[in-house]
Parts: structure tokens; C-alpha cells; sequence
């Protein structure tokens, strides 16, 4: 990595209240993984939202509160 990140990172990780720059990675490496299943998941509920023809429809909002959902339990907790 180079230095101008690594500062940034540690500049941070008192901030954020991270113990160690591992921690601040893991931690920010979990947090990308989530956003992109989020992403793949609104991206697959938005395909089936043209197919459904008729039939239940979802509404933007729905379909992200329902992928939120599914994500939250993958990974063992629950949203309000």
C-alpha cells in the first residue's frame, strides 16, 4: 500500500476505534463484501420486478428493505 494510505488509515483508526490497521482492513474488507451482495441483490430483484407482468408488484423501497433483509440474516442479525 502506499504511504499516503496507510496514513490516512492511521489517522483513523483512533477515531474509529480500531485497535490495529488489520482490524481497520478486516473490518473495511467485510464492509465492501456487504455492499456488493447488497448491490447483487437489488440488482436481481429489480430484473424479476419487470417479469412479475401483473402479478405481486414491489416497489423500489420493498425490494431494497427485502434484500437488506436476506443480507441481515446471512449474517446473523436483524434489522428493525
Amino acid at each position: 500500500m502506499d504511504e499516503e494510505l496507510l496514513k490516512e488509515i492511521d489517522d483513523n483508526l483512533q477515531k474509529y476505534r480500531y485497535s490495529t490497521r488489520t482490524e481497520f482492513l478486516r473490518d473495511a474488507v467485510r464492509s465492501k463484501l456487504t455492499d456488493l451482495e447488497k448491490k447483487e441483490a437489488i440488482r436481481k430483484i429489480t430484473a424479476m420486478k419487470g417479469s412479475l407482468k401483473g402479478k405481486a408488484r414491489v416497489s423500489d423501497e420493498e425490494a431494497r428493505r427485502l434484500a437488506g433483509n436476506d443480507i441481515a440474516r446471512k449474517y446473523g442479525f436483524e434489522l428493525e
